[in-house]
């Protein structure tokens, strides 16, 4: 019996790719945006700052299954939009060799102001990232629940990372997006915060200053959200794979519930420093699944050993929640690599094979279209 409740939401950043030239367009066609509004139901799509994305949202779940169902509809009604309109969709953070100088902004009055105020950072966000919203408590344990969520951000980093090509070549990252996302201020890990009111506090201080209008240009890489009464995590980079997203979000989901349990009990756990938090970030960025964190009480722990005890004192809530079999998926993804660790090894293979980097890079693009189409067919 589940008697934490516990809502969840997740969206989603794509491309939108040209097939013959594997190239993001610099203006793709509106019909694709307006096939999806037609027919998206429950199902949230919308435009990005950059013209050629598209996010899509899912109504209110109710369970791990409802994620699985509402996002691999989602999925399906972007590809059959792009398929109708000469595009296809790339599920990735980054495009492998897409050049951010030919791409557009979306003409909405907020991009445009962005576009202002930003300059080049954000003429450069040419990335994508996975969200999950989860509702559950009251405000000031969700601000609790959401400072002891602080230390589990480099382990859901690490178990996304599909972006480690950008501008046409290898960064050496398996997660190149967070480089670009520290381009904006408010971003990376949030303070420690102990109440809501502790979190109004910071935002008065911004909106005194002018820095901010209001909380949603906080882009932490977990936050509570401006629109919705949610926790919001927002680090991970887009899972290729659809399985991979959904086990993302069993994990997000029993640690709340984990965490929830605790702060009934006041016994959640003391915090680690944030510059620690930081520096095992940085780690997970650099090396995905191959990282050793540098651990709370001074011991590295290998990312597979960490992720192994976390899903052993995770059972009961994964139980409550009816989601086991997801929860266990995360330790596949480490066995597996995420589609980081298959976009370079194909790139690797193609190298070896003899094709040029361009040529590689294209291969690549294949394979992520392909991947992305495969997880919902």
């Amino acid at each position: 019996m589940n008697d934490i409740p516990l809502t969840l939401g997740v969206e989603e950043e794509f491309f939108l790719v040209d097939p013959e030239s594997r190239d993001i367009p610099g203006s793709p066609d509106t019909r694709i945006f307006e096939y999806c509004e037609e027919n998206a139901g429950p199902i949230i799509v919308t435009r990005e700052a950059i013209s050629s994305q598209i996010e899509i949202g899912t109504p209110i779940c109710y369970s791990i299954a409802d994620v699985r169902q509402c996002l691999g509809d989602a999925r399906r009604l972007v590809i059959e939009a792009a398929d109708k309109h000469g595009a296809a969709i790339l599920a990735a953070s980054t495009h492998p060799f897409a050049k951010w100088q030919t791409q557009a902004i979306t003409p909405k009055k907020r991009y445009e102001e962005f576009v202002q105020v930003y300059q080049d950072t954000l003429r450069r966000f040419l990335i994508g990232g996975m969200h999950i919203h989860a509702g559950f408590a009251d405000k000031d344990t969700r601000i609790r629940v959401m400072t002891a969520m602080r230390r589990h951000l480099p382990l859901f980093h690490s178990l996304s990372t599909s972006s480690p090509f950008a501008d046409g070549r290898s960064t050496g990252f398996k997660s190149w997006r967070l480089t670009l996302m520290g381009g904006l201020p408010r971003t990376g890990i949030p303070p420690k915060l102990g109440s809501h009111a502790e979190y109004e506090k910071i935002i008065n201080e911004y909106r005194k200053r002018h820095f901010i209008e209001n909380s949603s240009e906080l882009w932490w890489d977990i936050r509570p959200s401006y629109s919705y009464p949610t926790i919001e995590i927002r680090i991970c980079d887009v899972c290729t794979r659809l399985d991979d997203a959904v086990a993302i979000a069993a994990l997000y989901a029993c640690l709340l519930r984990y965490y929830t349990r605790l702060d009934r009990e006041n016994d959640l756990p003391p915090e680690p420093m944030t510059e620690i938090i930081a520096g095992d970030r940085w780690i997970a960025q650099r090396y995905g699944v191959f990282s050793y964190f540098g651990g709370w009480e001074g011991d590295r722990v290998d990312v597979q050993d960490n992720l192994t005890e976390l899903v052993g004192r995770l059972s009961e809530d994964a139980a409550a929640l009816e989601c086991g079999a997801e929860l266990n998926h995360t330790l596949e993804i480490i066995r597996e690599g995420t589609s980081a660790d298959h976009q370079l090894d194909l790139y690797r293979l193609r190298e070896m094979e003899g094709d040029d980097n361009e040529e590689a890079l294209r291969r690549v693009v294949d394979h992520l279209l392909a991947e992305t189409r495969k997880s919902v067919a």
